[in-house]
This record gives C-alpha cells, sequence and structure tokens, in this order.
C-alpha cells in the first residue's frame, strides 16, 4: 500500500501518510466499542512522523483498557474519530479504517482484547487473536 489517506464525514478534517502501515487491527476493548458506538474499532497503525493532517481536532483523553493513557482526535464538526493512539506504543498513530478514501485496501490481521469481544460480533477465524493488548 503505498500512500493512506482519508478524511471525516463532512470533509474539514483529512489525511493522509505515506509509509507503510505497521499493522492493521481490530480492537475489542471496552474503550474501542463505547467509542465507537460498535462492536469494536478497525484501525490502521502508522508511524506518528508520517501522517500529515488538515483540519482542526479536538481531543478526547482517557484510560484505556490496558491501564494506560489513550488519546482520540476527531472532527469537531460532524464528531468522526480521525486518529487514536495510545502511550502502550510510542511513535505509532491509528486512523480508523472507515475514514479512509479506500477501505477495502486495508485487511486486519489481528484483533486485540479478544476477550471483550461482543458473543455476537465473530470474526475471521485466521485472524491473529489476542485475549488482551499483546507483549
Amino acid at each position: 500500500m503505498p500512500e493512506i489517506a482519508g478524511h471525516c464525514r463532512c470533509g474539514k478534517v483529512s489525511y493522509r501518510s505515506s509509509a507503510e502501515p505497521a499493522f492493521v487491527g481490530i480492537c475489542h476493548c471496552r474503550t474501542c466499542q463505547n467509542s465507537t458506538g460498535s462492536a469494536f474499532a478497525t484501525v490502521v497503525g502508522v508511524p506518528a512522523d508520517s501522517l500529515s493532517v488538515s483540519g482542526t481536532l479536538k481531543q478526547f483523553d482517557d484510560i484505556a483498557d490496558s491501564g494506560k493513557p489513550t488519546h482520540r482526535a476527531f472532527c469537531p464538526e460532524c464528531g468522526s474519530t480521525i486518529t487514536q493512539w495510545v502511550d502502550a506504543m510510542p511513535g505509532i498513530i491509528m486512523v480508523t479504517a472507515g475514514t479512509l478514501n479506500d477501505p477495502a485496501g486495508v485487511k486486519p490481521v489481528m484483533q486485540l482484547y479478544c476477550d471483550s469481544a461482543l458473543p455476537w460480533a465473530t470474526l475471521r477465524e485466521e485472524l491473529q487473536s489476542f485475549p488482551k493488548m499483546p507483549g
């Protein structure tokens, strides 16, 4: 994947990165469930210094299921979550897959916090699965 690019629902915030993603994953933690309003979050992790964002973001800081700080940045106009990063993974920033211009171009290879997965949210068995955050 030579470049990832995307934008929020209203188009006031956009981003791009030319770095190869460090990972594409699904997180079932309660923090992601609550912040997405869905069963899980699908994210693409890239080196933080490779991501350029245009537009204004609002940030919400919280404590993740890991017990470490987590940070989410979203469009203050439409509320779309654009990025998230966790202190447990320095140097990596994640963009939400649903905001990508081509979300079909990424494929998750792992899922985290499977112990918190909702019983009706079944995913493909070939994904590498972890009960919590891998060490």
